[in-house]
């Protein structure tokens, strides 16, 4: 056991060293974004081989994480020149393999693996004539005990939150703005986790950042609220760090915002829905969507051992209960602004256990926009003019939400 831990830490470490092997290729625009230009894999069931085509040297850093079985491979952040679909299928150790941008300056690429793996070799070959610098990885078959001894090895002693710097900013701007209702907008996914597919190839995190920064727009022109984001870009933010980003903005409302697919019944599921917390879910289709988005941080290689659980308190308690009748009632409340709107689907206020929403002490709700698995709602989820009915119609719930504490500002006079 001890010299198989020693070859896995010096694997790890080798990706380290080739660095310095490598210093006298090819020298690049300084800032230039690493390129990813293709990827492919060999082997079978005991050895398995992973190469990367790059246009320069990078410097991975390889872990495992358990339950299930995953490697991780952190890069700085690279542009990835292949397909998005490229790691659908696996071979040999792999299952199938996904990447993208996992926090500002990393990339990551997450293996699911079909068991217990050592990681045998990692080094990078330079460019040779017309051939591009190579990064590999070579996988073989090992025992449970050895992937664990692997995954407890490659833990960082202390871990920082993705996306804490951006929320900094926002913290100072919500005391700034003191007085107004905070309202955090959540679209989902992001980075390495894409979220749904629709039948006609829309990716649901573009959708739904892109819906965001609507809703944000048309909420900021009411001059009634400050309203956040918990991510402007193609970032990947973990689901406790949504929560968390919701409680320190002190935020009045969350919303998340989804456009997901649906394994079973895919003609039938279509239409806006409007989802809060429960730990019984309403219907079959609620479990399956919250099993669904509660897999996000699985999807991105988080190690979900890090997260802390919850804490059972009387006050807790009592504080989870008015929020979610609070959430409940902004669910009703949008509801019933939509109906006019836009299409609903039948049932349109729902309930499961969705991650994302467990603040005790944020009114929280999950929109899914429609069901990019119905051809028919992907055609109006990228329709401009569907977009606008969907964004007015949510800022005239929220204005009907806060109406008793907007009415009540106005009423006080300013110290």
């Amino acid at each position: 056991m001890p010299s198989r831990c020693f070859r896995l830490a010096g694997a790890v470490l080798a990706a380290w060293v080739a660095v310095f092997a490598f210093a006298g290729g090819e020298s690049h625009a300084e800032g230039a974004k690493p390129v990813v230009l293709g990827a492919r894999m060999a082997g079978d069931e005991s050895r398995t081989r992973f190469v990367l085509d790059m246009d320069q040297q990078v410097t991975p850093v390889i872990k495992g994480l358990a339950n299930p079985y995953r490697l991780i491979i952190d890069l700085p952040e690279v542009a990835f020149s292949i397909p998005h679909d490229a790691g659908s299928k696996g071979r040999g150790l792999v299952a199938d393999w996904r990447f993208g941008l996992f926090a500002d300056g990393k990339s990551r690429i997450v293996m699911d693996l079909t068991g217990p793996v050592d990681v045998d070799k990692t080094f990078f070959l330079p460019p040779v004539d017309d051939q591009p610098a190579r990064l590999v990885v070579d996988l073989v078959s090992a025992t449970p005990e050895s992937f664990e001894t692997f995954v407890k090895a490659s833990r960082p002693k202390s871990s920082q939150k993705t996306g804490s710097s951006a929320v900094k900013s926002d913290r100072k701007s919500g005391q700034e703005a003191a007085g107004k209702p905070v309202i955090v907008l959540d679209p989902g996914h992001g980075g390495i986790d894409s979220g749904a597919t629709g039948v006609g190839g829309t990716l649901e995190k573009a959708i739904v950042l892109d819906f965001a920064r609507l809703f944000q727009k048309k909420l900021n022109e009411t001059g009634l609220y400050e309203v956040h984001l918990t991510r402007s870009d193609d970032t990947f933010v973990p689901l406790l760090r949504r929560v968390e980003i919701g409680h320190e903005l002190a935020a009045d409302l969350f919303v998340s915002i989804h456009a997901d697919s649906v394994r079973r019944g895919q003609k039938f599921a279509r239409g806006s829905t409007v989802y809060t917390l429960s730990d019984k879910a309403s219907d079959q289709l609620a479990a399956d969507l919250a099993e669904s988005e509660n897999l996000s941080d699985v999807i991105a290689g988080v190690d979900l051992e890090e997260e802390p659980s919850d804490v059972s308190d009387i006050l807790l308690d009592l504080a989870r209960r008015e929020t979610r009748s609070f959430s409940v009632y902004f669910a009703r409340t949008l509801v019933s602004e939509l109906q006019s709107a836009v299409r609903l689907i039948n049932n349109p206020h729902r309930y499961a256990g969705f991650r994302v929403l467990r603040a005790h002490d944020v009114p929280s709700v999950l929109l899914e926009l429609g069901y990019l698995s119905n051809e028919h709602d992907e055609k109006l989820l990228v329709s401009d003019e569907w977009r606008e009915r969907m964004a007015n119609a949510m800022t005239e719930a929220v204005n009907a939400f806060f109406q008793p504490r907007l009415a009540r500002q106005q009423a006080t006079p300013s110290q």
